[in-house]
């Protein structure tokens, strides 16, 4: 059985790692994506446009579950106030999705953050689910 101890460091360095992903989709955001769209068509810059912001509300969501993870294990919020709806892990609808909105393919660098977006929400839902004995 897990410690405290050993949930905290699970905790916090999911935290490190999902905080280190939002880093690069930032990077990208920045810095390659204008170069990038410029080299699609209009339904292409539409496409990766909207995987872009499906991309933004994986990592919104995931970085606001594991805050108030940590607030619960610094004793900010009781493990009951954190089960409420409004702090569990929502957005499936959107962030589960993984359907290309368009046949052409979106840019390499965008593909690698969706599919770890993804992957990150994917592992913060099973993590969720366990809170309550749910199953992902």
């Amino acid at each position: 059985m897990n410690t405290a101890a050993e949930t905290v460091a699970y905790f916090d360095t999911t935290f490190e790692e999902a905080m280190s992903l939002t880093r690069a989709a930032r990077d990208y955001l920045a810095y390659q994506q204008k170069v990038d769209l410029a080299k699609l068509s209009p339904v292409g810059r539409m496409a990766a446009s909207c995987e872009t912001m499906r991309m933004t509300a994986r990592m919104t969501q995931v970085i606001a579950w594991l805050l108030v993870q940590k607030a619960v294990h610094a004793g900010d919020i009781t493990r009951e106030e954190a089960a409420e709806p409004k702090y569990r892990l929502s957005g499936q609808e959107v962030c589960d999705d993984v359907e290309p909105l368009a046949a052409e393919p979106l840019p390499e660098r965008l593909v690698e953050l969706l599919e770890s977006s993804h992957h990150m929400y994917q592992r913060v839902a099973r993590l969720d689910a366990m809170l309550d004995g749910r199953q992902a």
